[in-house]
Formats: C-alpha cells, sequence, structure tokens
C-alpha cells in the first residue's frame, strides 16, 4: 500500500514500501599498547561476543564518564588490555570513613559564570566563603536530575544554583564533562607513547529510563565540552547504567558477591558482615593494593559469571543511584556470554536523594518551610554544610543500629534562626510536634535510629515495589538473582529491607564488592565490546504519520482527505518498531522517501511514539511528537539543481536502529549510492 507522510517536511514527499532488514553493528579490535607505567594485575581473558563485522579499532583507550547525580568519576582501560581497569586512587579532599574513589557531582561557577572547580574542592571552597560573598558565586549540586524530571527539555533548559541564579543546563553539564576530560586525559602524562589524535572512545552513562531527549542533551554537551567532535560522534557511546552493571556482573564469579542472606545477625553497618568468601576478598585486596600505581587502582577481571551459569539463566540489576532506581533483567547467552535484554527499562526517581529531602520535610515541619527557603537562599554555602553533615549521619544509619545519631547545626544556622524568630531552636523543637528529635547540649539535632529509619521508608518502599511490580511481569518469570548495585546500594538500611522483601521469594540478593563503582566499571568494559548487550526491547513504539488509501468501513469519516480526486486517509500511525519489541543490535528499519518538488534540498519528517502497541493514528491518546527526522539532500547530479526531474524519481532509503542505547539513523541516494546527511533531532520540540 502506498503511504505518503504527510507534514513536517520543507516540501512535499511520498514514502514508499518499508523493508526491515538486520545488518551488522561493526565491533572495534584493539590496537596495541605501548607500555606506560601503570603496572596492571594479571587479566583473565574471556571470550568477547562474535564479531558481525570485524574492523580495525580506532580507539587505543575507553575512558568511562560515571556522571552520578550524588557523586561521578571516571575510569580507564587499554584496547590491548580491555579488562585491565584503571580508577583513580583517592581524589583531593574527601570525607572522613567515604570511598575517594569517585567525587561529588558539585559544580562551582565564579560569579561571572566562568568555571571554578568540580568536586570536593568545589564543595569545599563554596563552604568555606564569605555568607556574603558566596551569594554571588553559582554552586550547583545534584543537578544531574533536572534532566530526567524536565519535560520540555531543549538546548535552552536552565539550571538554578543554590543562590537562586539561572544558567543554561547545556553550559553546566558542559563544564563537569570538561573537568573529567581534562583530568582523564593527565593519564598522557603517565603514558608519554599515547598518541594524540583519535585514540581515544569516550563512554557517558545514563540512567536506562532516561528518554531520548536526555540521551541527545548529554550527547550535546559532551560535544561542547570538546570530548568529541560531531564529526566523529561514533568516537562518544551512551551506556545505559544498569546495562553498564549488568556488563561488569557477568564477568565476577558467585563466590566474589556479598550474599544479603549471609549477613551476620545484627548487623547493621556495611562493614558488619560477612562475605561468601572473605579470604578470598582480603587476598585479591592485598594483591590490588600491591599491584597499583600511586595515582590509579587496576583491577583486572578474575572469572564469567556465566560460566557457573546454564545458558538461559536469568537475572535482574537494580541500579539505586542518588537519582533514579533503574532496573533491568538479562538472559545470559551462551557460549559468549552475551545478554539479552527480557523487559523494557523500568524505574523511577527514588534515589539516595529522596532520604535527603525526607530531611528536609523534616526540618520544614520543625522550623517552618518560610524560614528554610529563606535560610537556604541567604546562606546558602551553610545549606550546603548542614546537608553535608546529615550525608555523613545517614551513611551510619542501618536498622539495628543502637544509639542516637547527632547532626550538627552550622552555627550560621542557629543565629540566622534566632534573628528571624526571635528564640532559639531549642525552643522550636520543644514547640514542634516532632517529638523524635531533640535537642543536644552540643548544639546539635539528636534523632533516633528509629527516627533515620523513616526517612528512608518512603524511597526503599518505592524501590521494592518496583522490583516486585517487575518481578511479577510474564516476561521475567525463572529470575533467581538480584544484583543490588550503585551508591544507594551501599546503605544497609535498603540492604536489610530488600533482603527482608525479597529473599522469602526465594530470591537470591547479592551486592558485588565496591558497589559503588559496580556501573563504572561496567562501563569501560562496555566501551571495549558494546556488542555484549545482543538485543533490548524498545521502551516506547515509535513511527511516523502518513497519508493512506482511505478505506470505507474502515477509517473514520472525519479522517478522509480529497487530493487530485484521490481519496487519503489522514494521520494515520505508521509504526517503526512496537513497545516492548525485541530489536537485535545492528537491526534496521528502512523506509525510502522521494521528493516530490524539484530542487528539494531537504526533507524534514516528523517522529511520534506512544507506550501502546496498537495505536492507529498519530492523533489517538498518548500519541505524542517526540521528534524529528532531518535529511539533508544535495543535487542529485552534483549540479545546482534538478529542475528538469521528475520528481518521484530520487529515492532516498533512510536505515533507522532502534537496538542501541540511543536511536540512529543513517541514509543513501539510492541513484548515487552516496551518504546523505541523516539526523534525528529529539530536543526540537
Amino acid at each position: 500500500m502506498l503511504a505518503v507522510p504527510e507534514i513536517g517536511m520543507q516540501g512535499p514527499y511520498i514514502g514508499s514500501s518499508p523493508e526491515r532488514s538486520p545488518v551488522p553493528s561493526p565491533p572495534g579490535s584493539p590496537r596495541t599498547q605501548e607500555s606506560c607505567g601503570i603496572t596492571p594485575l594479571t587479566p583473565s581473558q574471556s571470550p568477547k561476543p562474535e564479531a558481525r563485522a570485524p574492523q580495525q579499532a580506532s580507539f587505543s583507550v575507553v575512558v568511562a564518564i560515571d556522571f552520578g547525580t550524588t557523586s561521578s568519576g571516571y575510569a580507564f582501560s587499554f584496547a590491548s588490555d580491555p579488562e585491565t581497569i584503571h580508577m583513580m586512587r583517592k581524589w583531593e579532599g574527601g570525607d572522613p570513613g567515604v570511598a575517594h574513589q569517585k567525587t561529588p557531582t558539585c559544580l562551582l561557577l565564579t560569579p561571572e559564570g566562568a568555571f571554578h572547580s568540580f568536586g570536593y574542592t568545589a564543595r569545599d571552597y563554596y563552604h568555606d566563603l564569605d555568607p556574603e560573598e558566596a551569594r554571588d558565586w553559582l554552586y550547583f549540586e545534584k543537578f544531574k536530575m533536572k534532566i530526567h524530571s524536565a519535560t520540555d527539555l531543549t538546548l535552552k533548559t536552565q539550571l538554578e544554583a543554590v543562590n537562586g541564579k539561572k544558567m543554561p543546563a547545556l553550559e553546566v553539564f558542559a563544564h563537569a564533562l570538561r573537568f573529567f576530560k581534562e583530568h582523564a586525559l593527565q593519564l598522557r602524562e603517565q603514558c608519554p607513547s599515547l598518541p594524540e589524535k583519535d585514540t581515544v572512545r569516550w563512554v557517558l552513562t545514563v540512567p536506562a529510563i532516561w528518554k531520548q531527549p536526555a540521551k541527545q542533551f548529554m550527547r550535546e554537551a559532551a560535544y561542547l565540552a570538546g570530548l568529541v567532535s560531531r564529526e566523529n560522534a561514533e568516537q562518544l557511546l551512551i551506556a545505559l547504567e544498569p546495562e553498564a552493571a549488568s556488563v561488569y556482573c557477568r564477568k565476577l564469579r558467585l563466590h566474589q558477591l556479598m550474599d544479603l542472606s549471609c549477613r551476620a545477625p545484627g548487623g547493621g553497618r556495611l562493614g558488619e558482615r560477612r562475605s561468601i568468601d572473605s579470604s578470598f576478598r582480603q587476598a585479591r585486596e592485598q594483591l590490588r593494593r600491591s599491584r597499583h600505581s600511586r595515582t590509579f587502582l587496576v583491577e583486572s577481571g578474575v572469572g564469567e559469571l556465566w560460566a557457573e551459569m546454564q545458558a538461559g539463566d536469568r537475572y535482574m540489576v537494580a541500579d539505586c543511584g542518588g537519582g533514579t532506581v533503574d532496573l533491568t533483567v538479562h538472559q545470559l547467552e551462551q557460549p559468549h556470554g552475551t545478554l539479552k535484554e527480557l523487559y523494557k527499562a523500568s524505574g523511577g526517581p527514588y534515589g539516595a536523594v529522596g532520604v535527603d529531602l525526607a530531611f528536609e520535610q523534616l526540618l520544614c515541619r520543625i522550623f517552618g518551610e518560610d524560614f528554610i527557603a529563606t535560610f537556604k537562599r541567604q546562606r546558602p554555602a551553610a545549606w550546603v554544610d548542614l546537608t553535608i553533615a546529615f550525608e555523613a549521619r545517614k551513611r551510619t544509619a542501618g536498622p539495628h543500629r543502637a544509639g542516637a545519631l547527632n547532626i550538627s547545626l552550622p552555627f550560621s544556622f542557629i543565629d540566622f534562626y534566632r534573628k528571624q524568630r526571635g528564640h532559639n531552636v531549642e525552643t522550636a523543637l520543644r514547640r514542634s510536634s516532632v517529638n523524635f528529635v531533640k535537642w543536644s547540649s552540643q548544639g546539635m539535632l539528636r534523632m533516633s535510629c528509629e527516627a533515620m529509619n523513616e526517612l528512608f521508608q518512603p524511597t526503599v518502599s518505592g524501590i521494592i515495589q518496583h522490583i516486585e511490580a517487575l518481578l511479577a511481569r510474564p516476561e521475567v518469570q525463572g529470575v533467581k538473582l538480584l544484583f543490588l548495585v550503585g551508591g544507594f546500594a551501599e546503605s544497609a538500611v535498603l540492604q536489610h529491607a530488600v533482603q527482608t522483601a525479597l529473599g522469602a521469594r526465594g530470591l537470591r540478593v547479592v551486592v558485588p564488592h565496591d558497589v559503588g563503582l559496580t556501573i563504572l566499571k561496567g562501563a569501560v568494559l562496555f566501551g571495549q565490546a558494546p556488542g555484549v548487550v545482543r538485543v533490548r526491547r524498545s521502551p516506547l513504539t515509535y513511527g511516523v504519520g502518513v497519508l493512506n488509501r482511505f478505506v470505507a468501513g474502515r477509517h473514520p469519516p472525519e479522517k478522509l482527505l480529497v487530493r487530485d480526486g484521490r481519496r487519503w486517509c489522514t494521520d494515520v500511525f505508521e509504526r517503526f518498531v512496537a513497545a516492548e519489541q525485541s530489536v537485535a543490535l545492528g537491526e534496521e528499519v528502512r523506509r525510502s522517501y522521494c521528493p516530490a518538488r524539484p530542487g528539494q534540498r531537504r526533507v524534514l519528517i516528523n517522529l511520534y511514539c506512544c507506550a501502546a502497541e496498537d495505536a492507529r493514528f498519530i492523533t489517538d491518546p498518548g500519541v505524542r511528537k517526540c521528534g524529528a527526522l532531518s535529511l539533508e539532500l544535495e543535487p542529485a547530479d552534483g549540479g545546482p539543481d534538478t529542475a528538469g526531474a521528475p520528481p518521484g524519481r530520487r529515492e532516498i532509503r533512510a536505515a533507522m536502529q532502534f537496538g542501541d542505547t540511543e536511536i540512529k539513523v543513517t541514509a543513501v541516494d539510492v541513484s548515487t549510492n552516496r551518504s546523505v546527511r541523516a539526523a534525528i533531532d529529539f530536543l526540537s520540540n
């Protein structure tokens, strides 16, 4: 049936028959690495997924940036030794008792908007500023979630700093990514033989539940930061966070994991438990400590999870991060350990920041919502100081902990409250309805363990409900193993709650060592072998609006359009891929478009999406415009125009891929076999 795409173009065009065909996705092959002065452990190589179309690698090193809501970091590995992962040994600054292989996602800009610092350095410098001076500086923290929550994300979206001033979100993210780029490329000092150009493949992690606009936004920020150029876009990969964790976990043996069912009774803190094989862990840690450089820790793969599992075994990964919980279910495929996604990525805004928000709400109940808002606006640095104090106590919370938790209140908070309200904070506590928080004579809020655990409950309950809902899906029946990963997975409160709720169902809940680094390590491995996830599920239904021949009785009368004596049905939703459809990596959906106007230089086709699989028209409830496919045309004969050519003779064939972490498109002019510049823009809305 002839289908005529109808709106959003510059000049008319018609469509021809669709076709689908699997096309290989070319993985890279490693180059040779020169000696670099970083002593790695001896790696245990594992078989790679079968390459569909082997090509010479265009990179010598993979650098992965785990850009998190609360903390971020980077790691790298060389193409000649892909499973040996190099990570920062320690970031400058840091809090006592906290691992420093990642740094807080905090950005500090000068009053003029210029970059000043990132991470611990930014946090500590801002904290030490004079309160009046701090009001002019732009300090951003936990800003990643703004991209997830923005319903109308564009390149002009603004972010608000702690002091209330706004700045383009794209510039904020670019500043942060540029910091990691410059820091990571210092590895050239340890590897002077590393070539200068086109040697780095960059990997950026994003939540799997992020939609296409947010993924494109991160790519645009990477372009602005100078990680890669648009001409070398393939040098940047977007990795989905739970996928990266899964890629790493499949490299482990089960005895390298902490089984929560083996927790020592009464253990409340992260260190108060025994692993399945503590002697192995101690030996491994001792070896790792003795074989790293002064700057980087080095870790090598030491096993393959699929060696201990049967073909077709299924497991779930719950990525519990600072901003979101991200769930994915994978099936291991033999003999190479490739992965097949069984259900589309799911989750929601149930990250560790939910506990922080609950604490802020508690302060509002005690001191008043208006006062907290005023204090945050007029004493932004002191507010940051208070959140740091809470974060330190939050990390010590446990389900079986005995004794109250003391949270220091900055002097400026106490003084500001007295000046604003005319009485002290102790009086406010006595007058409030909150009876589980007391005032300590040392100038601290004294919170019972039950009260602290209560702050976790809404977020923890949301995580468990999402896991249980996913386990109830028929597509994922047979899952026996749950990997709990991400920074929030370090919390003993979360671990205990998940084990209590799901352990009774026969689900084995396990936590990798260095759980907060699981995604970062997996992102490096993904960058070396992006074909490891062989099949994904489309999260949405995608397609275009077309004109089809009108069929009485089948099409609604209000959709009838008569053009040049022909009867057409308007607004027909022509589907490219359906929600929940399994799509193999490299599989293409092809459509051909014929410009109808002589000399037409551009074709712009609106894309639509929806959650339903059976939408018929682009006007159906739930169907929305989500982007635009752009085809930039050149004169067919190489001359200035094609005015004398019949309009239907030129065919442009577009090939779209929905099985990767991003939707990709290429196009070719069939008559000349030349590539046509093609792109999908999800940020134009």
